[in-house]
């Protein structure tokens, strides 16, 4: 079984994450013992990928290259670990760049592993695990800033879950290509960087005080870069402090030239991006009326290795989410578990002959199957349609958006015509899985069409390159005449997925499977 060879493939202990920040490139390679990680290697280059979005938020071709050498390097690093123990996420600049799809499969080439771009929310829910786990002692309620180089996510939690999380777009990147061009600190700059940087944390401050917090805790470059900074110019005995923070602020001023600027403890790689940084911060701690924070190792990438390691001891944070949509949308479950279980029976049968032997392609399955009705919460017509577009738009806590997009494909298309102008979220190598898969999921729903809790027959399956061939009981076909009909006009369908469906029926029908040749 899948989850029986990921288990085997991390029987070493060792785990690894790759985050690509709009700022750095992040490695960090870890070994789990007694139920913890400790750290083994990490590896760290400053691409500044969000200084490549031009006008048009494309990233430009020097800064793509920029980021395929450093995973190439980084590559060599993951070169003999299995995938299922190392999890690439991408955040703020493959979630904005228009050229983000084809970006994507050329770093994906270049480290050999799947890059799964995470949107805003779940960034924050990563941040949040790891900054919790870190600091695990102490606080229970929680206040979590982290200014990453394209995005600023704010998190309130208890102890190891999220109550509020908001990802704002404002980096320190972008805030410091915005407003301080050149490395040029004016007074004029900095008021309308802290004036924008608030009308985005607009609305935050009355929902997050509301609730309170009994710490205040900051995560990522800039916040671990000022604290230190503050404390090397004795500006502060420990973490950040408004007065602290104003005497950096005007020692910015002051200097007026990022290139000119002497403090101690302030990096090379850091000088260009500190100024928008430091302004953000500042907009934080007014907004939010912070009064103390503490810089945390922990961060996201920690909470990413922390997810990755639930998802090996089949603790995986997205089928809680499925668990919780369900509930949400009053799915039924019992139907539901049918489906599931007829898509994984035809799946086993197919694996091969279609190479579908990936071990996410059952739980894609089980997923699409378990959701699939959603869209009856708003209505039985096009519920399909309502399903898909609810999957595709809703924050769903452990999916990446790629997954989501496949998840709402697989719902999409259970029913009616199949559009495929709308399947571009998948390559030109990817598509006919993608296919396959859809393939399996209306056939599954077709056959408890009735919502019957009898089993269905045992189903010959044959498949081949373009062909799939039904052996259905005569039988049980005669004595389910709307299904021995949706059966027929599938077939129909079935072209729209480059497959010819072929149906007969005896009287006795074995499973068997045939090989591709």
């Amino acid at each position: 079984m899948p989850t029986e060879r990921k288990l085997s493939n991390a029987a070493n202990g060792l785990v690894a994450v790759v985050d690509l920040g709009s700022n750095s490139f992040h490695l960090v390679v870890a070994q789990e013992s007694l139920g913890h990680l400790q750290i083994v290697d990490r590896l760290r280059e400053r691409v500044a990928l969000a200084e490549g979005l031009d006008s048009d938020r494309r990233l430009s071709e020097t800064f793509v290259e920029r980021g395929i050498e450093c995973l190439k390097r980084f590559g060599q690093r993951l070169r003999d670990m299995p995938p299922t123990c190392v999890r690439v996420v991408a955040t703020n600049t493959l979630r904005q760049a228009r050229n983000a799809r084809a970006v994507q499969r050329r770093f994906q080439a270049a480290l050999g592993h799947t890059i799964e771009v995470v949107s805003g929310r779940e960034e924050a829910r990563l941040i949040y695990l790891g900054v919790a786990h870190s600091n695990s002692a102490g606080a229970r309620r929680k206040l979590v800033v982290d200014i990453g180089g394209g995005s600023t996510e704010c998190i309130l939690g208890e102890d190891f879950e999220p109550l509020e999380a908001d990802s704002l777009q404002m980096g320190c990147v972008s805030w410091s290509r915005r407003f301080f061009a050149r490395g040029k600190v004016t007074e004029d700059g900095w008021k309308r960087a802290e004036i924008a940087a608030g009308l985005e944390l607009q609305g935050l401050g009355p929902r997050y005080q509301r609730l309170g917090w009994e710490a205040c805790m900051g995560s990522s470059g800039t916040i671990v870069a000022v604290e230190e900074m503050l404390r090397l110019e004795g500006w502060s005995q420990g973490g950040i402090t408004p007065r602290a923070l104003h005497k950096l602020k005007q020692a910015l001023l002051d200097t007026g030239d990022m290139n000119k600027l002497e403090l101690a403890g302030l990096h090379e790689d850091r000088r260009s991006v500190l100024p928008g940084g430091v302004a953000i911060l500042c907009a934080v701690f007014e907004s939010l009326r912070i009064e103390h924070l503490n810089a945390s190792q922990g961060a996201m990438r920690e909470g990413v290795l922390l997810d990755l390691l639930g998802r090996i001891r089949h603790e995986d944070a997205r089928d809680q989410t499925i668990r919780q949509f369900q509930r949400r949308y009053h799915v039924d479950l019992e139907h539901a578990g049918r489906v599931e279980r007829t898509a994984l029976g035809l799946w086993e049968k197919v694996c091969h002959d279609w190479s579908l032997e990936d071990e996410e392609v059952p739980r894609f399955l089980g997923w699409a199957a378990g959701l699939s009705e959603i869209g009856l919460s708003i209505a039985y017509s096009g519920h399909h349609k309502h399903g898909a577009y609810i999957v595709a738009n809703a924050d769903m806590p452990g999916f990446s958006r790629e997954e989501q997009e496949i998840i709402a494909a697989l719902i999409r298309f259970q029913r009616r015509k199949v559009l495929r102008a709308n399947l571009e979220l998948a390559s030109d190598d990817q598509l006919p899985r993608l296919l396959h898969m859809i393939a399996i999921v209306r056939l599954a729903v077709l056959l408890n069409r009735s919502r019957s809790s009898r089993p269905l027959p045992n189903i010959e399956v044959r498949a081949s390159k373009g062909r799939l061939a039904l052996n259905v009981d005569a039988r049980w076909l005669a004595a389910h005449p709307l299904t021995h009909v949706d059966l027929r006009e599938e077939a129909r369908a079935m072209a729209d997925l480059d497959l010819r469906l072929v149906l007969s029926g005896k009287r006795r029908a074995k499973a068997s499977v045939r090989r591709k040749k």
